[in-house]
Parts: structure tokens; C-alpha cells; sequence
């Protein structure tokens, strides 16, 4: 909160300054949503595309499992048709040998069963089931990745706040120590260069501040469009970075890693998918059995009991009844196709093998990284603080020192700007941590 003093000295400042008026979007007349992280990952869930494009492929795969488990089961169908024949004008039965009457219905209900090297060794359910676990792994990569974007862009906007704030400030320091200075002047204990170095100072301030607030805008668009389905700014963030997660020690985290992380995860399933195809392309090498059982009529009325057209002496017979049938293909020669795609799917598994090796490479390199980024990060957070600290300190003695002549302008603008960039730095600092914990987690999983 600012007093009334403050007010107008920044007033008096702006006095000659035009202002710029930001256009922002129209949003619902109601008080603004306070937003928090947990708040602002939750939003973000359902409006990512990439996240919610994973969740999809999840879903669809865990149906492919689903599916491929029932097809090892028998089927059970039921056909109804009718044949009508053309006679042939002296035989009761139809013109075509197939048929024993003009009229030829078919009642069956169908048992199915296929029986050969996939069915036997469940390669479909197995490969089914390394692809859901693949999915299900991309979709935590998914809401990972997603949490480091919300992270960022929530503590940008929360840093470019600070940077306002930060920026008000020192308009207003400035615009203190360009009244000073004209009081001085006009009392004859400074010059008039004083004055103009001083206004220029105010200048450069006000413009600053303009940036700042453009900046602010900024960050606030691009958090609006990720956690609400429509552009909406009127919400606000609450501003945690003062109280950040601390770092668990190096060990801890790898262990973490080699247990939760998602990348190795899903370049595994990747692998073991792969290996379900080479031994599905193989499967097609061996014998296929096909098993029909049937039960039902075939006759020339559509009843249980009727006359054979071709045989009317007989009297009524009955028409229920089943057949069975089972065909054994064996391939034998095609030219070598069936070969030629089991060298296709060894050929992606190997691809997928090196894909893994390389995974899991690149995930140790960016736990090191990022662990080593989440350390300085928190380092410099802890230097910057105190820096910020002297620099409030130092602008507080040379501006006593400056009013009492003992200073000149020049150490005054000076210490002004450093508060300002150390105080910005302090932010920009804990920002950096945030992000660089959210990476972390990447790799390792939450703590």
C-alpha cells in the first residue's frame, strides 16, 4: 500500500508522461478468481491438447488390450437367410446344383474358434498390453512436461508482478529525488545539472515502468491461455515464491528416478512391443486352424420338421441339426513375404533397443543437469536475498548522504538502479528454482 506522499510524488512524475492504455480482453463482470499453482495445473489438465491427446491413445489402447484378450475366446454368431432359386420347370429342385428346392432357408447359430501360434502363446494380448503400458507412460510425460509450461508461466507471471512492483518503486524513488534535487537548487546547494540528471533518471523510470506492466500483461495472457477454456484475466496468483520446496539430497533423487521415471518406462514398452511384433511375424510361419461348429436348419421351409423337395415320398424329416468344420492352412511358399516381414519387425525392434539405450543416457545427462541447475538455482536465491538487502540499505544511506550534500547525484541514480536490478534479480532468481525443481521432477517424480 502506498500513502498519499507516495501517490503524488509519483503523480508529479507521471505529470508529463503520456500513459499508454493496455487493451485487455473482456472478461465476466464478477471478482477475480484467485488462482493457486495446484489451482492453475488442475485448469491446465483439461484444456492441453498434447495431454489430453495422450489420455486418448491410453484409452484407445486399453480397449486394443481388451479386444485382443476376447478374440482368444470362441465367437458365437447367428445367420438367417433365405435362397431363392430359379426352377428349372420339371424338378422340383432349383436350376442351381447347390440348392434341393426353389426355396432354401437357413437358420445357424455359429460357433467360431481360430487356433494357431498367436492364440496359443497370447502374442496379441502381450503385444496389446506393452502398448497400454507404452500409452499409459506417455501420458505421465505428458502431465510431467505440462507441469514444468503451468510452472513456469505461473511464477513468470508472479516474477513480472514483482518486476511491477519493483518498478513502481523506483519511479517513485525517482521522482522523490527529482523534487529533492529542484529543492536543493532552488535553496542553491546543488547545480542545475543535478536537476536534469535527476529527471532524466525519472524519465527512464517511468519508462521502465511502462515495460514492466506490458511485460505483466504479457505473462498474464499467456497463463490465461492455458488454464481457462476461454481467454479470460480477470483471476489472480497467489505469490509463493518465498516459501520454495526445499532440494532433497542427489541420492535420493536418483533413486527416485530409477524407479518413477516415465521415459525409460515407455522406451521399455516400446522394446518389449517390438518384440511382440517380431514373434507375431513369426507366428504366421506356422499352420492356422479354423474350427465352425453350426447348429440349426437348412431347408426348403422355415420350420422344424418339412418335406425335401427332391425326395416327397420321404414325408416330413426332421430339419434341426449341426455340422462341423475345421480347415488347416499351412503356408508353404509365398515368395518369401512372411520372412520378409519378420526381418521388418527385428529390424524395429533393434531400432527400438538403441531408442532405450539412448533414453536412458539422456535421462542420467538431464538428471545431473537438472539436479546441478535446481542447486545453483537455490544458491543464487540465498546470495540474492541478502544482495537485495545492502542494496535497500545503500540506497537509504547515499540518499541521507545526498541530502545532506555529501553525495552527488550520480552515486544517488547509481544506488537507485541497483536496488532495482537486485531486487529484480532476487526474482528472477526464485523463479529460476521453481522452473529448475519442475524440471527435476521430470525425471525423478514428485517430492
Amino acid at each position: 500500500m502506498f500513502s498519499l506522499v507516495q501517490f503524488a510524488i509519483l503523480a508529479l512524475a507521471l505529470q508529463n508522461t503520456p500513459s499508454v492504455q493496455l487493451v485487455q480482453p473482456q472478461g465476466p463482470a464478477a471478482p477475480p478468481i484467485v488462482v493457486t499453482l495446484q489451482d492453475a495445473l488442475d485448469r491446465a489438465k483439461s484444456n492441453d491438447v498434447p495431454l489430453q491427446t495422450a489420455i486418448t491413445d491410453a484409452l484407445v489402447a486399453r480397449e486394443d488390450r481388451f479386444q485382443s484378450r476376447v478374440a482368444l475366446r470362441p465367437s458365437v454368431s447367428n445367420s438367417t437367410q433365405y435362397l431363392g432359386t430359379q426352377g428349372n420347370g420339371t424338378l422340383p429342385s432349383g436350376r442351381f446344383v447347390t440348392n434341393d428346392g426353389v426355396h432354401v432357408y437357413r437358420e445357424w447359430g455359429i460357433a467360431h474358434q481360430q487356433v494357431n501360434a498367436d492364440t496359443l502363446l497370447k502374442t496379441g494380448v502381450h503385444r496389446a498390453t506393452a502398448a497400454e503400458a507404452l500409452a499409459n507412460a506417455r501420458v505421465e510425460i505428458a502431465q510431467r512436461g505440462l507441469t514444468v509450461t503451468v510452472t513456469r508461466n505461473y511464477y513468470g507471471l508472479v516474477a513480472a508482478q514483482r518486476r511491477y512492483a519493483t518498478a513502481q518503486q523506483a519511479a517513485q524513488n525517482a521522482a522523490r529525488t527529482l523534487q529533492i534535487s529542484q529543492q536543493q537548487e532552488q535553496a542553491g546547494q546543488v547545480a542545475h545539472s543535478d536537476v536534469v540528471k535527476a529527471e532524466i533518471q525519472s524519465e527512464q523510470q517511468n519508462q521502465a515502468l511502462q515495460e514492466a506492466m506490458l511485460t505483466m500483461e504479457n505473462a498474464r495472457l499467456s497463463l490465461a491461455v492455458i488454464i481457462f477454456p476461454t481467454l479470460n484475466e480477470n483471476f489472480t496468483v497467489v505469490d509463493d515464491l518465498d516459501s520454495p520446496k526445499p532440494l532433497p539430497p542427489f541420492p535420493d533423487i536418483q533413486t527416485m528416478a530409477e524407479r518413477e521415471n516415465p521415459d525409460v518406462r515407455a522406451a521399455s514398452e516400446a522394446v518389449r512391443q517390438a518384440t511382440f511384433d517380431v514373434r507375431g511375424a513369426r507366428n504366421a510361419l506356422y499352420p492356422n486352424l479354423v474350427v465352425d461348429g453350426i447348429y440349426g436348419i437348412e431347408a426348403n421351409a422355415f420350420a422344424l420338421h418339412s418335406t425335401v423337395a427332391a425326395f416327397p415320398q420321404a414325408g416330413p424329416l426332421p430339419n434341426l441339426g449341426y455340422f462341423v468344420t475345421a480347415n488347416l492352412t499351412i503356408p508353404i511358399f509365398d515368395w518369401g513375404a512372411l520372412r520378409s516381414r519378420v526381418r521388418q519387425a527385428q529390424a524395429r525392434e533393434q531400432q527400438a533397443r538403441v531408442q532405450l539405450s539412448q533414453t536412458q543416457r539422456q535421462v542420467m545427462s538431464n538428471l545431473y543437469a537438472f539436479y546441478n541447475e535446481a542447486a545453483v538455482a537455490r544458491d543464487a536465491v540465498d546470495r540474492l536475498r541478502r544482495a537485495a538487502d545492502l542494496s535497500a540499505e545503500s540506497l537509504r544511506l547515499i540518499s541521507l548522504r545526498y541530502q545532506a550534500g555529501e553525495s552527488t547525484i550520480l552515486e544517488l541514480v547509481d544506488a537507485q538502479n541497483t536496488l532495482t536490478q537486485a531486487r529484480n534479480a532476487y526474482d528472477d532468481a526464485q523463479n529460476r528454482y521453481r522452473v529448475a525443481v519442475a524440471q527435476l521432477q521430470t525425471i525423478s517424480g514428485s517430492f
